[in-house]
């Protein structure tokens, strides 16, 4: 049932994204000339988390940058980065395989744990991040900068954004995936408290294994 009311309240955020959408699509100027250099990424707290104004986010929490027209880079977003905890190992695809957009792609391991993500986009991986595959810290500290985890060339990418949020729905999007957390980690709203309202780096350090996968999978959507 939290899967299904998850994904209604995605499907709103995606009809009001693609209203506005719409509207911007009048505005061929400012369009154009985004897509002359790949935005950098800039961080905004949301409810505790980082959520940088200019990547698109899927319901799993994963998110993606456009660094060319077709060619876009992903990796797991600062909430799952924070929900994750110390991570153990992440197994990524190889180079060359097809991914489409909400498939399962990469897998992280915690204390004989495993969980999966989705891909945020629809593509061919054009290359891995070796150094968050042998240093998963990276994805966990530094989710948007060196932890990102794929690039993907991504022939239908403006079709696959229509799907994903940004702007305002991502943040309404964090702000009632926080508030979920919370529900299930009473400890969050202390936490919360710590460094100015940034989460902390591990919010179900103390939950046992077997919950910490049950929480996981559903927030992640896999």
């Amino acid at each position: 049932m939290t899967v299904i009311l998850v994904l209604l309240t995605f499907a709103i955020f995606l009809m009001i994204d693609y209203a506005r959408g719409e509207k911007l699509a009048k505005q061929p100027v400012v369009r154009a000339a985004a897509k002359e250099t790949a935005p950098r990424v800039v961080p905004a707290l949301v409810a505790g988390f980082q959520v940088p104004e200019n990547l698109r986010y899927h319901a799993g929490h994963t998110w993606a940058l456009s660094e060319s027209q077709d060619l876009i880079r992903v990796g797991m977003d600062d909430f799952a980065s924070k929900l994750m905890g110390k991570i153990e190992n992440i197994a990524l695809p190889q180079r060359g395989r097809w991914v489409r957009q909400g498939q399962k792609i990469w897998t992280i391991f915690r204390d004989g744990k495993s969980v999966d993500m989705v891909s945020p986009i629809e593509g061919t991986v054009t290359d891995v991040n070796e150094a968050a595959a042998k240093n998963p810290d990276l994805a966990r500290k530094d989710p948007y900068g060196e932890g990102w985890l794929l690039k993907v060339q991504a022939p239908d990418a403006k079709v696959n954004f229509r799907n994903l949020l940004g702007g305002e729905l991502a943040r309404l999007w964090t702000e009632a995936s926080a508030m979920r957390l919370q529900k299930k980690i009473p400890v969050m709203a202390t936490a919360l408290a710590q460094d100015g309202g940034v989460a902390v780096d591990d919010l179900t350090a103390h939950m046992p294994d077997e919950d910490w996968a049950a929480v996981t999978k559903e927030f992640f959507l896999s």
